[in-house]
């Protein structure tokens, strides 16, 4: 087979091929890097039921969370009474909206709960730009600390 081979810009492709195998192998690991490095990252899901208690207190936490440790993963999930903080008409938006801001441009998730959306006839352009949406509160949860090994933090 390598016989037959011809000349391919003055390099035989049998010399070639093994170059080409090792960029192939060397991105491989780069990514299995990637997603083992991603793997053993701290993932914390942080989980708000009532806004006027837990809101501005947890986003404290979380800032003070990532200044000593920038590296964390962080979501925050958000149902029942936990919504109203990142509604467009939040009491407090003026405090706690510049605060999810930055937080979001550390990598923070903020999800909503559509369940809890659709029982107070809320839709999505009454939230947060920030703001990400999610089926079920609880079940993402569960999600995340079942399958995706986030430990849980409620404040």
């Amino acid at each position: 087979m390598f016989k037959k081979l011809k000349m391919l810009c003055g390099t035989t492709v049998l010399a070639a091929l093994p170059l080409a195998l090792v960029g192939v192998s060397t991105t491989a690991q780069a990514e299995a890097q990637q997603t083992q490095a991603e793997q053993q990252k701290v993932k914390v899901v942080y989980h708000i039921n009532d806004s006027e208690e837990q809101a501005l207190g947890a986003l404290r936490n979380m800032r003070n969370h990532l200044n000593v440790a920038p590296d964390t993963l962080i979501k925050v999930v958000a149902h029942a009474d936990g919504i109203d903080f990142l509604t467009n008409d939040y009491e407090e938006n003026d405090t706690v909206g510049p605060l999810v801001a930055d937080l979001t441009t550390r990598g923070v998730d903020f999800e909503v709960c559509e369940i809890t959306m659709d029982r107070l006839g809320l839709g999505q352009e009454d939230f947060l730009l920030e703001a990400k949406f999610t089926p079920s509160g609880v079940a993402r949860i569960a999600e995340l600390q079942a399958l995706d090994g986030y430990a849980y933090i409620k404040p």
